[in-house]
């Protein structure tokens, strides 16, 4: 897979979820708490897909067997437990207030004490970005302390696989190091309750650079990476004593040692292996090398197991010892796309080494997406975190762009991700009949079936098109077999399913803008006509498309709104709608999509994430979720709109079966009633609500979409932005 889509997705992700948020009023998340014990008796769980997202940090404990942490990029942090073999997600109580949270700089464990964990938290550095924060737990995330830092984090940003950039101090456990990025060396000497500045680290922190990439102990001495130098300047620095750093003697430079990425001890030795790039990464990268220092007589050795060429541009990321084995070190290749990246294995120290990748038998058989439509997956991308089990020298984990791979044996690799779901989900549908009760568009992987929703689709993503990241999915209300779905693809970006989203083909032809600026797709009730609309990644809006031969050809429509998300309706095939959010005008078709014209006007503009959901079953009854300006219904096909008084935002609506004995179909919504966002569900066509999740069950952002269940009353699904996909079902 392409690092393109990668990237996009995480931009994407933050700044979808920016402009969600940066008006919701402040007191919301203090009144959480208060509000939490109403919610009734709901089970959530992840619909498994099975990873997706960047595994940015990895580490196992290294005083108790079978622990183990990892930290993802927008998706939170997990434990490890070896009995059960699965993630337990230790940050989902975090809500739309600490949506900027989700994103984890950086983990640390305390040796001397085995319940404590460290988080440092912050997903991104930008100004409508929130400060970051440090969560401690004296019962391995089970609960939590909170402090809230000055400073910012970029959990989601370049240089989010260095690290790990927060450390306890072996010689006193009360003492804690925070790398940041802008605002240099902070230190805590109460156990991250409160924090400092480090007095006499002597590097200067910048505005833009990456600061502090990493913090390790070795013996009794701390090390700190630097990532702002320019290749001849120090970049890493050693304190013995905890208050005065040096620039360590000797140390390599040259564009192959610029910055230091990972690094890692061997006490049996008592070498240092310290692993460089020329960029920070995940992105970037084309040169890096691998050094190790003996900390005793300070001589450095280069031990790089292969350099980087033309034609093979790569650095390194992952560095680990074998606690078990003196000198025996694994090291990952990062941001290799020609020769594919690899884990470097050495048992003498770095004299010699064995690349892994070489011998691997690859079974992704328990998530299928691992191919990403080619023949057989491949040994990975993105490879930055690296762990070898204290306990066990041939258990070695590595995490990759949309995974985590484990083996016991060094040659047999297969995920090692049960529980740990990082998706970001963008489109979600609850099909009336068939086999599938879930349909969904993601960042990075595409459109899936979920035949089940305990197991990875067995289909993986939906291939003929393969798609990195999904832009529209629709079903026709009254031929629900026939599906379509748009995004960017290997084969087109367009693509049809006649069977409810078992199988797909290609539009046999698309729009030319489609190649660039693959937008959200309608179908109307009978599938006979679609209707395609077109937004580029820089914002621009183009003229929607519409085709009556199933995406053979196509014509402009030049009354619809640019830009907008087309809707059908679904009782009457010869309509369909749209909501101009540039002048909050609600545009309507009554031939098909052919002529648009404004009807009624004056409504909430201004935001292009304002939904517009009709009611299934019912010609021209229309709710508009427009944020925190409200929630508003038309039953004339949009010809005149009521504000609703029961709730005073709504991000996101969807529609399930209705309760028994009710006449109108369950509404569930992600918005405000009070003074909390969540999600909520009427069963009396939303003139009370009542909230069904609860303060554990948060997930950060969920303003994307939400999806209700047609054929079971009360399951509803929740789209999250790095948390995968959450359903709900009463108990």
């Amino acid at each position: 897979m392409h690092a393109t889509p990668l990237s996009r997705r995480t931009v994407l992700a933050g700044t979808a979820a920016a402009a969600a948020l940066t008006a919701l009023p402040s007191a919301q998340g203090r009144a959480e708490a208060a509000e939490g014990a109403a919610a009734p008796a709901y089970r959530w769980r992840n619909a498994v897909i099975g990873g997706t997202g960047f595994v940015s940090g990895v580490l196992f404990h290294p005083a108790v067997r079978g622990l183990a942490y990892a930290r993802t990029d927008i998706g939170g942090a997990y434990r490890w437990d070896d009995r059960t073999g699965r993630w337990t997600p230790l940050t989902d109580h975090l809500g739309w207030d600490d949506w900027n949270l989700l994103g984890v700089e950086a983990l640390a464990v305390d040796p001397a004490h085995p319940d404590r964990l460290y988080l440092a938290l912050g997903t991104y550095t930008q100004s409508w970005a929130g400060n970051g924060a440090i969560l401690r737990s004296e019962d391995r995330g089970a609960t939590w302390a909170r402090t809230d830092l000055t400073v910012k984090l970029g959990g989601n940003e370049d240089g989010r696989g260095t690290g790990e950039r927060l450390l306890v101090d072996p010689r006193d456990s009360d003492t804690l190091w925070l790398g940041t990025r802008h605002d240099g060396l902070l230190k805590s000497a109460d156990r991250g309750v409160t924090w400092s500045a480090a007095a006499g680290f002597p590097a200067t922190p910048s505005a833009t650079g990456q600061g502090v990439t990493l913090l390790v102990a070795a013996g009794r001495a701390l090390y700190a990476g630097w990532g702002d130098s320019d290749g001849t300047a120090a970049n890493l620095y050693r304190t013995t004593d905890g208050s005065t750093w040096q620039a360590v003697p000797g140390q390599p430079s040259g564009a192959a040692a610029k910055i230091p990425v990972r690094a890692a001890y061997d006490c049996h030795t008592r070498e240092l292996y310290v692993t460089y790039a020329d960029a920070p990464g995940p992105n970037g990268q084309s040169d890096g090398s691998v050094h190790k220092l003996a900390t005793a007589s300070g001589r450095w050795t280069d031990v790089t197991p292969v350099r980087p060429a033309s034609g093979d541009a790569f650095g390194y990321g992952g560095a680990a010892v074998d606690a078990r084995r003196p000198g025996t070190v694994v090291v990952s290749t990062n941001d290799r796309w020609s020769a594919v990246d690899t884990l470097y294995r050495t048992t003498n120290g770095g004299r010699t080494w064995t690349s892994l990748k070489e011998s691997a038998v690859l079974d992704v058989s328990e998530t299928p997406f691992l191919t990403f439509g080619a023949d057989a997956p491949k040994f990975g991308w993105w490879i930055q975190a690296v762990a070898v089990d204290p306990y066990d020298s041939r258990h070695v984990v590595y995490g990759t762009g949309a995974t985590l791979y484990g083996t016991r044996d060094l040659k047999h690799w297969a995920p090692q991700i049960r529980g740990l779901e990082e998706t970001s989900v963008r489109l979600l549908i609850s099909p009336p009949t068939g086999e599938a009760h879930l349909l969904s568009g993601l960042g990075d992987v595409g459109v899936m079936y979920h035949e089940r929703l305990t197991a990875s689709p067995s289909r993986g993503m939906a291939a003929n098109p393969v798609f990195g990241t999904a832009t529209g999915l629709a079903q026709a209300a009254a031929r629900p077999s026939y599906v379509v779905r748009t995004g960017f693809g290997d084969h087109g970006n367009g693509a049809y399913s006649n069977d409810g989203g078992r199988t797909w083909a290609p539009f046999a032809a698309q729009p030319a803008i489609a190649k660039d600026a693959p937008g959200p797709i309608a179908t109307n009730g009978d599938g006979s006509v679609l209707l395609w609309s077109f937004v580029h990644w820089d914002g621009t809006k183009h003229p929607a498309q519409r085709s009556t031969d199933n995406g053979a050809t196509w014509s402009e429509v030049a009354s619809f709104p640019k830009g907008a998300t087309p809707l059908a309706d679904p009782a009457d095939p010869t309509r369909f709608y749209a909501y101009d959010t540039d002048t909050g005008t609600l545009f309507a078709s009554t031939d098909r999509g052919l002529t648009f014209t404004g009807r009624a006007s004056g409504l909430p503009s201004g935001d292009s994430q304002f939904q517009l959901t009709a009611a299934p079953g019912r010609s021209g009854d229309l709710w508009l979720s427009t944020k925190w300006n409200g929630l508003y219904r038309s039953t004339d096909g949009g010809a005149a709109f009521t504000k609703l008084t029961s709730c005073w935002a709504s991000y996101t609506l969807a529609f399930g079966k209705a309760a028994a004995g009710a006449d109108y179909p369950a509404v569930y919504q992600v918005g405000s009633t009070d003074t909390i966002t969540a999600v909520y569900r009427s069963d009396d066509g939303a003139r009370t609500w009542t909230r069904i999740n609860d303060d554990r069950h948060q997930w950060g952002w969920t303003g994307a979409t939400i999806a209700a269940d047609p054929r079971l009353y009360g399951r509803v699904y929740i789209a999250t932005n790095g948390r995968g996909i959450q359903y709900g079902e009463p108990v």
